[in-house]
């Protein structure tokens, strides 16, 4: 059955998907969620719905009915399992298997009373407990309890343990005291000073510590091995790898987090970005992320813009604010405007920070699919923002269209050479890259070897009337800059064309007249593009270099003799052995390989080249 197409949008959506871990929600044409899925990879996992038919009848009518796709990334594919968990409860998707019984993810439990116990449960419920987790792997959740048991004497019975009951001996003695691994709560054997120091390393470990946990594990693996108890170690071993695993909590679903907004805010030249986030019982159940288009003359502040879009999403979702009554709002610049019902701050650590980060990512996405949006829909868009980018960069009087480097090359002076690589829009033209033997340059001197290519290369392009670059970039250093741009000075170009040279570090270049260079910001396309350049030239270098030094080590005399071909050649070498021996030779036996005159030719030519050498 053929899969029926949905509708542009959505392709496109699904075309510039990110390569990270989230959460995908399809909606139906009513905007119903109709199902929720996790992915390691969003764009690979999301991009299989749409290039084959299923084997399954249920994925195929799926597809039929999607019209549009949220999608939401976190940090880790923990955090995806996590969140899709509790967005499956929350929108309860006819596509998705749900879970009827109502069970979830296993959380470890501490209670709150004299002696407090620790177990995993799967309903966290327990009035005045403190829970941690979820742990979306079962085994471990198992492996913290075994390990936290091993670590410290807690008490695993269910008795209700009290001063009453402990001056009443009560309770009797269970089998976990007399193997030690209790220290007699129910007695009152061990103090409950010493018992809360317990359950307090304890909340350490679970609260994302895990090192103490992990040292023990590691140490008991290694007393294994030396015991040779290999298969005791290999099972202490999987407990640790386990552990070593294991991350933090996940934010997103902590019930420590309740009624809580995030407005995260992302900006670019022209426009900012900023994604809500509604959390309620640790769980996200609205999510969106707001665009504001900035007019150059506008000096609106980003608390400005927080602010309107906490207006914007407050009418939006009206209702659900009705009912959750928000008193606490999480952002990440500082907001101005004072709010009667709620505060705004700013968390520097622990899990709202973390649940703002998550905020941030999406917004940071959200930007980047837009950028990448309008370039699939205008091309030229990507290569214009490129070349700006340069020409804002390079302090540049225009926008280098076209752009040329060049590398010299030679081994202590021998065979030297050099290359000219041409980026005509910001991408590699290979057809006007050129080589150049370097004639009347010095054995070793690099700079006259610049100042010769730089003569040669734009002489001609004058004379021819070929276009030339915006930019020429030069790589050596200052040094090799000079000389390029004394050439162009004595070509009467140096105004037309602007000349950089690339520095030792490949982040600073060096402008003419400038003895400091200047250091371009790591992460911005001028400088993917300038690395370019300079590899390619430097390729391109290297090889014409290493063809020539090839093509000198197998000349001999016999290539510089007129009428002689790779035959002849063939011929005489074969018979005599070396050119030492033709020289040798008589006439009457070279004539004898060649022929009378060809032979004679060769004599007087080998001769004569003999003599220049005396």
């Amino acid at each position: 059955m053929p899969i029926q197409p949905v509708r542009d949008e959505v392709m496109l959506k699904v075309s510039l998907l990110p390569d990270s871990p989230g959460v995908y929600r399809y909606l139906d044409s009513e905007g119903i969620v109709i199902y929720v899925g996790k992915a390691k990879n969003l764009k690979r996992r999301v991009s299989s719905y749409f290039t084959k038919i299923h084997d399954s009848v249920r994925t195929n009518q799926l597809v039929r009915h999607i019209h549009d796709l949220i999608y939401t990334v976190v940090n880790t594919e923990e955090e995806a399992l996590d969140l899709e968990n509790s967005l499956i409860k929350e929108f309860q998707p006819r596509y998705n298997v749900l879970l009827k019984d109502d069970k979830s993810y296993p959380w470890i439990c501490v209670t709150k009373e004299m002696y407090p116990r620790v177990f995993i449960t799967r309903d966290p419920v327990t009035r005045g407990a403190k829970f941690y987790g979820p742990y979306p792997k079962t085994e471990v959740a198992h492996a913290i309890i075994d390990t936290l048991r091993k670590l410290y004497p807690l008490r695993t019975c269910r008795h209700i343990v009290s001063r009453e009951t402990i001056e009443r001996q009560k309770h009797r003695l269970c089998l976990q005291y007399h193997i030690k691994h209790c220290e007699g709560c129910c007695r009152g054997l061990v103090s409950e000073q010493q018992y809360d120091e317990y359950i307090s390393q304890v909340r350490q470990i679970l609260n994302g510590d895990t090192r103490l946990v992990s040292e023990f594990l590691y140490n008991q693996m290694q007393e294994l091995a030396a015991q040779l108890k290999f298969e005791k170690a290999e099972q202490v071993k999987r407990k640790y790898l386990q552990i070593e695993k294991y991350r933090a909590r996940s934010s997103i679903v902590s019930p420590t987090i309740h009624n809580i907004d995030t407005f995260a805010l992302v900006r670019d030249d022209d426009a900012a970005f900023i994604n809500f986030m509604h959390v309620r019982n640790g769980s996200i159940v609205q999510s969106l992320t707001l665009e504001y288009r900035l007019n150059p003359n506008d000096d609106q502040t980003d608390s400005d813009l927080i602010a309107r879009a906490i207006t914007e999403v407050r009418k939006r979702f009206a209702e659900t604010y009705a009912a959750d009554h928000v008193r606490e709002v999480l952002v990440n610049v500082p907001v101005e405007v004072e709010w009667g019902s709620f505060v705004c701050v700013i968390p520097q650590r622990g899990d709202k920070r973390k649940l703002l980060d998550i905020s941030i990512k999406n917004a940071e996405q959200y930007k980047s699919d837009r950028l990448k949006r309008m370039e699939k829909l205008n091309p030229e868009q990507r290569t214009t923002r490129t070349l700006t980018t340069i020409q804002r960069d390079l302090h540049l009087p225009k926008m280098p269209h076209r752009i040329e480097c060049f590398d010299n090359s030679h081994i202590s002076g021998a065979n030297p050479v050099a290359s000219c690589v041409v980026f005509v829009g910001a991408k590699p033209s290979k057809r006007d890259y050129r080589h150049f033997n370097l004639k009347d340059t010095p054995a070793g001197d690099d700079y006259a070897g610049m100042r010769e290519v730089i003569t040669r290369r734009y002489t001609r392009l004058v004379a021819e009337g070929e276009p030339l670059p915006e930019l020429i970039i030069v790589d050596g250093g200052k040094g090799q800059l000079t000389a390029a741009t004394e050439a162009l000075e004595a070509l009467g170009l140096r105004e037309t064309i602007s000349v950089v040279g690339l520095a030792k570090q490949l982040n600073e270049v060096y402008f003419a007249g400038d003895s400091v260079p200047y250091a371009i910001d790591k992460n911005s396309e001028t400088l993917r593009v300038i690395q370019r350049l300079r590899d390619e030239a430097h390729r391109f270098a290297i090889t014409f270099h290493r063809k020539q030094r090839t093509k000198s080590q197998t000349h001999s005399a016999l290539d510089d003799i007129k009428g002689v071909g790779p035959k002849t050649k063939t011929l005489l070498l074969k018979h005599f052995k070396s050119l030492k021996r033709i020289r040798e030779a008589s006439l009457e036996e070279i004539s004898a390989v060649v022929g009378q005159g060809r032979a004679e030719v060769i004599l007087a030519a080998l001769n004569n080249t003999e003599e220049q050498q005396n």
